[in-house]
């Protein structure tokens, strides 16, 4: 039977019942060197797992090729970071002035602002409005030592390892309450010692493996018989050449690495290879300042380390305020103070920064935005709404966002031109808007 429908509310609904599915249109990422101002517009790129000077129609990268990707929230304990975190998603997890009033990691999912899912609710009038979500994963405070087990180090780092990226909260706020494990304010040195420890446990993980591995590896020989034999050679050339380039003083996600090493490294998801995007935690009076006297040096070690990773400025304490307040009250509150909230450009950096995008489905019963990679092809964008879409895909019908925002309607994109169909081999990119037709055979039943 062909079928053209998408999934609402658990069930299939033909495409007579007025559903249509709608993509996310690309849009350019900010990077902001200063809060609140400064704002200097980079490439959607620069936000992904890509790797930086590879073989030219090479199209790995690094990362877990799954929908379902976590960012977790680190740093020095006493630096805002539960705070940060109960902020951002409501929740209510310890924040108390002494390390390791986080333990076990906290793990909370946060909507996605997207203008386009707000219109979309406009368009339809929804029953049910469902946004695309990020998971974000409060880990307790690093310690310097942490790489070799200081602090309950170890087990903290093994929490690291299990995210896709990584929200470093870095404080810049001085208040005498609330102690600094160093002794003092330092945010570049915070983010060196942070930096160190997640390198130091890089390194060890990969001597445990080459220690394990070498002799194994000797008896192969340089030029091994078999595919199975040169794949254990070439694994573990690449995590001693890897190795090398940690040792270095270099991250894992900054090196140039070829398809073949990178399919390597994902196999190991090591910790210097997940993205970062830097939040500098500045007090209520700085952020209105526009932390004119902390940033620079901050964005100068960034610039030197690692420039392609992201720096956002917020403030911990304005976040608590407005938390808390209704809408009228934060209104007036960020009026008064000239600033907004940073939550929206955090929530959304840390969205682009796993590669995600997204595509929508809508109707007069639900609104509802699918998450995907960058790069998914069609049948695989479909099997998110139900694998019985990716088993009998036969083709996308799409239009853009912008279209249907330009002519009103489907019926207006058509007359326009600008309807298409994609096949299996093309992608339902960021901008793309959805009809999915698929053809599933019932088994016969067998007596």
């Amino acid at each position: 039977m062909l079928t053209s429908a998408v999934w609402t509310s658990g069930m299939a609904c033909c495409r007579s019942s007025g559903y249509i599915g709608f993509g996310s249109i690309s849009r350019t990422y900010y990077r902001r060197s200063l809060p609140l101002s400064a704002i200097r517009s980079i490439s959607t790129s620069k936000c992904l797992f890509l790797k930086k000077k590879q073989d030219e129609g090479n199209s790995a990268f690094l990362g877990r090729l799954s929908n379902n990707l976590k960012i977790g929230v680190v740093g020095l304990p006493n630096i805002g970071k539960s705070t940060f975190f109960n902020a951002l998603t409501g929740s209510s997890v310890a924040a108390e002035n002494y390390p390791f009033c986080t333990i076990d990691p906290e793990e909370a999912r946060v909507a996605v602002p997207d203008e386009r899912f707000d219109t979309l609710c406009e368009m339809y009038k929804p029953k049910s409005k469902i946004p695309a979500y990020l998971t974000v994963i409060d880990i307790a405070g690093l310690v310097k030592g942490a790489s070799s087990g200081a602090g309950l180090g170890n087990s903290f780092l093994s929490h690291i390892a299990s995210v896709d990226a990584i929200f470093h909260v870095v404080r810049a706020f001085k208040d005498t309450g609330i102690t600094h494990v160093e002794g003092k304010i330092d945010p570049v040195n915070d983010i060196e010692l942070i930096h160190e420890e997640l390198r130091l446990k890089d390194i060890s993980y990969l001597k445990k493996f080459i220690e394990k591995n070498w002799s194994a590896v000797a008896r192969l020989g340089k030029d091994p018989v078999g595919a199975d034999n040169q794949a254990i050679r070439h694994e573990y050339d690449t995590l001693k050449e890897v190795m090398e380039w940690i040792g270095d003083g270099n991250d894992v996600r900054n090196g140039n690495w070829t398809d073949k090493e990178i399919t390597v490294l994902n196999k190991h998801q090591l910790i210097t290879a997940k993205p970062v995007i830097y939040l500098v935690n500045l007090s209520e009076d700085d952020y209105i300042n526009k932390g004119k006297d902390i940033i620079p040096d901050i964005e100068k070690w960034i610039e030197k380390n690692n420039a392609d990773d992201l720096i956002i400025p917020f403030s911990g304490a304005v976040e608590s305020l407005i938390s808390v307040m209704d809408e009228s009250e934060k209104a007036e509150y960020e009026k008064d103070i000239g600033v907004g909230s940073a939550l929206p450009e955090i929530i959304v950096a840390g969205y682009k920064t796993l590669g995600l995008v997204n595509y929508f489905t809508a109707g007069s019963d639900e609104v509802r935005s699918w998450t995907i990679r960058r790069g998914t092809k069609a049948p695989q964008a479909a099997g998110i709404i139900h694998t019985d879409f990716e088993k009998g895909f036969i083709m996308a019908e799409v239009m853009t966002f912008d279209d249907l925002k330009k002519y009103g309607s489907e019926s207006g994109v058509k007359a326009a031109g600008n309807y298409k169909q994609k096949g299996r081999d093309s992608e339902i990119e960021d901008g793309d808007i959805v009809v999915f037709k698929f053809n599933v055979t019932k088994k016969k039943a067998t007596l």
